[in-house]
C-alpha cells in the first residue's frame, strides 16, 4: 500500500522541497500544494521507471556529491583562469575517450552530467555499445590523465554506489 502511494520517497522529499524553494514562500497552502504535487508526480511517472536503480551505498552518494560540488568550485576558478589569461594559441582543447566500466544506465548517465556541470569538460556521446564516452576538454596538456581523473575520481565511486 505504501509503496503504491509513495513508488519513489526520495523524489517525492526532493518534489516538495523544490517546490517550496520555487514559491520562496512557506505557507500552509504551499505545504499541502508541494505535497500534493510530492505524491502525484511520481505516482504518474512510476510507470516510465519499470526498473529503478538501486542504490547499494546509499551514504556514498552525499560523499559523492560534496566531491562534485568541490571539484565544479575548482574548475570554476580554473576555467576562468585559462579564459582569462591564456593566450588562444596556448589552448589545448582536447576530446578524449573515457572507457567505461559502469553498466547500468543510471550510474552512466550521472557521470555524464557530473562530467558536463564540471566546468571545463563536457560529455558529448555515449557509444553505441555503452563501453566509452567521448568527452571535451577546454584545456589539457595530459588526456591520459584526464582519463584517468574521471576513472579514479568519478566512475570508481559511482560502481561503489550503484554496486
Amino acid at each position: 500500500m505504501l509503496r503504491r502511494l509513495l513508488p519513489h520517497p526520495l523524489l517525492s522529499v526532493f518534489l516538495a522541497i523544490f517546490w517550496l524553494q520555487l514559491v520562496n514562500k512557506i505557507t500552509p497552502g504551499n505545504i499541502l500544494l508541494g505535497s500534493f504535487l510530492a505524491i502525484v508526480i511520481p505516482i504518474m511517472t512510476s510507470t516510465y521507471w519499470p526498473d529503478r536503480p538501486l542504490l547499494k551505498r546509499p551514504l556514498k552518494a552525499f560523499a559523492y556529491t560534496g566531491i562534485v560540488l568541490w571539484d565544479i568550485l575548482v574548475a570554476n576558478i580554473q576555467v576562468a583562469l585559462i579564459v582569462l589569461f591564456k593566450p588562444n594559441r596556448e589552448i589545448r582543447s582536447k576530446w578524449i575517450s573515457v572507457p567505461l566500466e559502469l553498466k547500468e544506465p543510471e550510474a552512466i548517465t550521472v557521470l555524464a552530467a557530473t562530467i558536463t556541470l564540471t566546468p571545463g569538460t563536457v560529455s558529448a556521446m555515449l557509444s553505441a555499445d555503452g563501453s566509452a564516452l567521448l568527452v571535451h576538454c577546454l584545456h589539457s596538456d595530459d588526456p591520459e590523465a584526464v582519463c584517468a581523473d574521471i576513472k579514479s575520481r568519478y566512475e570508481r565511486r559511482l560502481k561503489e554506489i550503484f554496486g
